[in-house]
């Protein structure tokens, strides 16, 4: 049996993942010294991550942005066929590439320091969400979670999709879905732009 501290604890982290998640950025944004190379590098990556994302969101729907956690119905298609957390991980390859980016003329111990406290921190908060978001997942769906779990793994994707897919994708509802996203790794990148061109 679940404690139920440990999963008013849970509840709390996913409610506050965007907030939580934004402190390591800030945090990077003001001290890292970016640059021309370490951008080339981390910034496709950062955009990659979010065109992860993009897929992801376009299967899912807008139901990712709530303050609880929500699924009308599960989604095993498109990137869902390959990972059960492809926001996820492609949250984590844009972190990755912002780090990259951001750190190009910062001394080795800062570089370690910056990477781990922006990564650390992500790593942190999604397991403890996860869990939080999967004990959701299966008291709606049973045995079809259950049989998905046993074909999908969490977070290192699979080149071979499940043969089984359910969801289809629809570009419309990214937009919507996307809009914090797509102002924050505006605001990343131009703060970058700027760092750059500064230094």
């Amino acid at each position: 049996m679940t404690d139920p501290r440990s999963e008013e604890f849970q509840a709390f982290v996913f409610k506050n993942r965007g907030t939580l998640l934004a402190i390591p950025a800030a945090v990077l944004a003001a001290f890292g010294k970016p640059s021309a190379t370490s951008v080339a590098v981390g910034l496709p990556l950062a955009i990659a991550g979010e065109l992860v994302r993009c897929w992801a969101v376009g299967y899912s729907g807008v139901t990712t942005r709530g303050d609880h956690v929500e699924a009308p119905k599960l989604v095993t298609a498109g990137p869902y066929a390959h990972v059960r957390n492809p926001l996820y991980v492609g949250n984590f390859i844009t972190a990755l590439g912002f780090g990259i980016a951001f750190t190009g003329k910062n001394s080795f111990g800062e570089k370690l320091a910056l990477l781990g406290a922006s990564l650390g921190t992500m790593a942190a908060v999604y397991a403890t969400i996860i869990p939080h978001e999967e004990q959701f997942l299966h008291s709606q769906f049973g045995e079809d979670f259950e049989r998905y779990c046993e074909r999908v793994p969490p977070l290192v994707p699979q080149a071979e999709p499940a043969a089984e897919q359910h969801g289809s994708w629809d570009p419309s509802v990214i937009k919507e879905a996307e809009t914090r996203t797509f102002a924050t790794f505006g605001a990343m990148f131009a703060v970058l732009l700027l760092k750059t061109l500064k230094a």
